[in-house]
């Protein structure tokens, strides 16, 4: 019997079941915390999650692969899913069942399912939070850090951003929306599988672990008199050979951006406690950027400043 007909023979029909309502559970953080797992969902993030299952040594940080629920037609359109969950079902460390639309749609607070979900575990995590800090930064040339920040669309598409900037971890602070939250985890696309997040994190704790590590801490904050494109001229030129005169900072070194509440920003306390505010030079008529549109300029340009100086 092949690995699709095993699945078609214990197809899970009944959106009533109790396996059902526990994933529609993890909706609610109480209960995702409770259990120590979140949903994610879409092809995207399953295909990430299986993947990080099936890496011989997977990184440190990251979620670890429970179930994956997954229709029999979205199996058929993802044959490279579908053979990696074969593979998964051959070690028998995953639980994998097939299941109709109708139990999808029971599972997930998504408008439209998009047809598979998996069930992770959270990210082992230090004992304290003050330790998360420390390990997130002991050797990290770039983090972003999520301040107070509220939409869950923002946390998941800040942390998208990260992975693709090359970034080694993001931290959250309290008072930031859970980034395991199901909105947060599909904007960020199957990143979470790829980037260490870390949540709780106070900012005192972050800024003096970075102290500590020689790491800079730049606010992101729109009222700055030192813009990112300044720094990242300085750091062209830098790379060119030649010196810059008045540099506020080297944006080459290695940097922990702080982003701010989406309606408040970062507080005073809160950009004093960085060693240099930034903002994001805005030359139309708008009066601010998004926050995740905002730490997509500021990683990047960290992100590019450091690679002219390892490409030399």
């Amino acid at each position: 019997m092949t690995f699709v007909e095993r699945l078609e023979d214990r197809l899970l029909s009944n959106p009533r079941a109790d396996r059902v309502k526990d994933v529609a559970a993890l909706t609610r953080r109480s209960m995702r915390s409770k259990r120590g797992s979140f949903r994610a969902e879409g092809p995207q993030n399953v295909r990430e999650a299986v993947r990080l299952a099936l890496a011989e040594s997977p990184a440190p940080g990251l979620p670890r692969l429970d179930a994956v629920h997954v229709t029999l037609q979205e199996l058929d359109r993802h044959p490279g899913i579908a053979a990696d969950l074969a593979a998964l079902t051959e070690r028998g460390d995953v639980f994998v069942r097939a299941v109709t639309a109708e139990v999808l749609a029971a599972m997930t607070d998504a408008v439209t399912p998009q047809g598979m979900l998996a069930v992770c575990r959270f990210p082992s995590s230090a004992s304290d939070a003050s330790d998360d800090a420390a390990r997130a930064l002991g050797a990290a040339r770039l983090v972003g850090v999520l301040v107070r920040v509220q939409d869950p669309g923002n946390a998941g598409t800040v942390i998208r951003t990260a992975d693709a900037a090359g970034a080694d971890a993001v931290l959250c602070t309290p008072g930031t929306v859970d980034p395991f939250n199901p909105k947060s985890v599909r904007s960020s696309a199957g990143s979470l599988f790829h980037v260490p997040v870390f949540t709780g994190v106070e900012l005192a704790d972050v800024v003096a672990a970075a102290r500590e590590h020689g790491i800079g801490v730049l606010a992101a904050d729109g009222y700055a008199s030192v813009t990112v494109s300044e720094l990242a001229d300085a750091a062209v030129l830098r790379a060119a050979g030649t010196p810059a005169e008045d540099v506020a900072y080297p944006l080459e070194q290695p940097t922990a951006w702080l982003f701010g509440n989406e309606a408040q920003g970062l507080s005073e306390a809160e950009v004093e406690a960085a060693d240099l505010s930034v903002a994001v030079p805005l030359y139309g008529a708008a009066e601010s950027l998004n926050v995740a549109t905002a730490a997509t300029v500021c990683l990047y340009a960290s992100a590019q400043a450091q690679r002219r100086i390892a490409d030399r």
